[in-house]
């Protein structure tokens, strides 16, 4: 935080007025992984209920575990099938040791994202963001998150909200702490986005 103060008067600003991020983690291993495979496109309340159902069918949450569940008795947990299909995708590749989610503790970023994105279903988005939460890269970022784009939108008082690209150039100026913008971009959404929702409505 220290260091992207010196670096951003705007990161400066949204610390000041909303505090210090919290360090959100989460286990790596399956687990971890399985929980933002969930997560994708829903709200975190939502992610947490359908984790907790899955975690109470399947246990302990492993892939071998995960294998013997039918499709059905995930559907009944809330799990959509694409999301079925994901899971059941990454629990084929570690069951079969054709990707080693140990090994990622050491892999450069773009090795994590090459060797993520090869399960079916799993995208630059969901390794980039197992790279910062599982495995806690301090300088691991995520583009295509839309709410950092809307956070940043925000953040900066601009009329549209970046592309993947022009996110990525302006966190550019954030290494080597990328996630811990990230994190306190996340931090500020919300009240950024109500004092929007405020402003429109006066």
């Amino acid at each position: 935080m220290a260091h992207l103060r010196r670096r951003c008067r705007v990161l400066t600003r949204l610390a000041e007025t909303y505090g210090d991020p919290p360090l959100r983690r989460r286990p790596a291993g399956f687990p971890g992984l399985a929980r933002i495979v969930i997560g994708q496109q829903l709200s975190v309340a939502s992610a947490d209920a359908i984790a907790g159902r899955l975690e109470g069918l399947v246990v302990p949450l492993t892939a071998a575990r995960l294998s013997e569940q039918s499709d059905e008795s995930l559907r009944g947990v809330g799990l959509s099938f694409p999301k079925i299909r994901t899971l059941r995708a990454l629990a084929h590749a570690l069951n079969g040791n054709e990707i080693d989610l140990d090994g990622l503790a050491q892999a450069r970023l773009d090795d994590v994202r090459l060797r993520l994105s090869r399960v079916q279903g799993i995208g630059c988005w969901t390794a980039d963001i197992y790279a910062m939460f599982c495995l806690g890269r301090r300088d691991a970022f995520a583009p295509g998150d839309l709410a950092l784009q809307e956070g940043v939108r925000l953040a900066y008082g601009e009329e549209k909200r970046p592309s993947e690209r022009q996110l990525a150039e302006k966190a550019e100026a954030w290494r080597p702490w990328r996630a811990v913008a990230a994190a306190l971009i996340w931090h500020a959404y919300g009240p950024l986005k109500a004092a929007q929702a405020e402003r429109t409505s006066a």
